[in-house]
């Protein structure tokens, strides 16, 4: 078993393993929260900005002289080996948990509070030297220190998750130019529509992707103002005088990102709103890759009884039963993938509800359910890049066929014939099984050869021009 120290709360003693850096309430939490059995330690960025968090925190009340210079020393040490991921495996507790980050927030307090004991030449668990409430958590309560560095956090994932994403944008942006001459046919309602390029499809995919980078970066910024020194509930008990502006000076330039302090503390406290905005905004994002996908799956269904105008890279056999099957097993994982965050939005937004009062205690659930979506969403996107766009190709002749052979193309004699004739065109076509060719210019002599060869050119299919008569 090894030997062991003893601490206590208020509660009582505890033999904790001498050789763990976090110290009672950490194990405590780890006792009582046993429900996702993924610890902070799976959120490095987390672990990362609380170190910051701590940091500006004993720099600030260094600079108050609310702390003495040694210890605060002595904490900045702790919190540096925190940022650098030396001490990650310490961080424990369940992201989802009860008290609103409370065992978050003491797992970090315990463990810079030990690796400080050790700087300072004492053994771990002799907080009379170094305590984790009196001095690493000096000036603080849970109700800032936990939502700060969450915001942090968040804000670097976001930086990640908008790459990835951009990544994609330039994906289909690459396939709209490889594409730009492959005319298909248009569809609205799974109908025939009118001809358009397989390039202007996926341009398209590119730009509403484009359009979410943009919305995402917008939301990021709502992250940034912070309440450190807030406190309990947003008066700054047991702060010094001007602690919370040199603390968010200190954390701005620690993490280098323009974080600012809230001009309303106890607002600021209670309110989850950034959360619920940026949420929805991932949703958005999700919704719109998932129908992406749905669309992926129609244009190579088949391979002889689809659509079939694209081949997605074959990368699993299909079926156990059906030989030669192949699956667009891609896509269906991105969809599955955001069918989890379109779902997550509705449990922020519930927990963004369920706030009470001066503090909304289920922001570790926020916390995961955000996480978790970026993360997960992130790793079906470089999946969708990397195993599928780039090696969509076109069956180009026979998108082709399935224009010349389509009712739809009949649009294009309306400013000629007018719609009551082209209706009367496109339903004889469909009636009598016929083409629109043989029926305008063979049968009915409605158009000359030389006009309808005008008309269905290939420049003028892709690039459409007002003929009439």
């Amino acid at each position: 078993m090894g030997s062991t120290r003893k601490e206590h709360d208020f509660l009582g003693e505890l033999d904790i393993p001498d050789h763990l850096y976090y110290g009672i309430q950490t194990f405590r939490a780890v006792e009582n929260f046993n429900i996702t059995g993924i610890p902070i330690s799976k959120e490095p960025l987390f672990i990362k900005a609380l170190g910051y968090v701590k940091k500006a925190a004993a720099l600030a009340n260094k600079d108050c002289g609310a702390l003495d210079p040694k210890i605060a020393e002595a904490i900045c040490y702790g919190s540096d080996q925190v940022i650098a991921g030396k001490f990650d495996q310490e961080f424990v507790s369940d992201l989802i948990q009860g008290g609103a980050g409370t065992s978050v927030n003491m797992n970090a307090n315990e463990v810079i509070a030990n690796i400080g004991l050790e700087y300072l030449g004492h053994k771990k668990g002799e907080y009379n030297f170094l305590h984790p409430n009196n001095h690493v958590n000096c000036s603080q309560s849970t109700n800032d220190a936990y939502p700060s560095a969450f915001r942090i956090a968040l804000y670097l994932k976001m930086e990640s998750f908008i790459k990835t994403l951009e990544g994609l944008e330039v994906a289909f942006a690459a396939k709209g130019e490889e594409f730009k001459s492959v005319l298909k046919m248009g569809r609205t309602q799974l109908q025939d529509a009118v001809p358009m390029t397989l390039g202007q499809e996926f341009r398209a995919y590119a730009t509403t992707i484009g359009e979410d980078v943009r919305r995402l970066k917008d939301a990021q910024s709502l992250v940034l103002e912070i309440n450190m020194g807030a406190t309990a509930i947003g008066t700054r008990v047991n702060a010094p005088e001007g602690y919370p502006e040199i603390c968010v000076n200190y954390l701005a330039k620690e993490v280098g990102i323009p974080l600012t302090l809230s001009p309303d503390l106890i607002e600021a406290t209670v309110d989850t709103g950034a959360y619920v905005q940026i949420m929805g905004t991932l949703k958005r994002t999700a919704v719109k890759i998932s129908k992406i996908c749905n669309d992926l799956r129609l244009l190579s269904s088949g391979p002889r009884t689809g659509f079939n105008e694209i081949n997605l890279p074959a990368r699993q056999p299909g079926s156990s039963i059906m030989p030669g099957k192949v699956n667009p097993v891609i896509p269906e994982v991105v969809n599955q993938t955001c069918f989890y965050v379109i779902g997550q939005d509705l449990t922020v937004t519930m927990a963004a509800e369920a706030g009470q009062l001066q503090l909304n205690v289920m922001e570790p659930v926020i916390a995961f359910a955000m996480f978790t979506s970026l993360d997960y969403l992130s790793n079906a996107i470089q999946t969708l890049i990397d195993k599928c766009i780039i090696g969509i190709t076109a069956n180009v002749d026979h998108c082709y066929n399935m224009v010349m052979n389509s009712i739809g193309i009949v649009t294009q004699l309306n400013p000629i014939l007018g719609y009551e004739e082209s209706a009367s065109i496109a339903g004889e076509a469909l009636k009598m099984n016929r083409s629109v060719h043989d029926i305008v210019v063979v049968e009915r002599k409605l158009i000359t050869q030389e006009k309808w060869d005008e008309i269905y050119s290939l420049d003028n299919l892709i690039h459409p021009k007002f003929i009439t008569k």
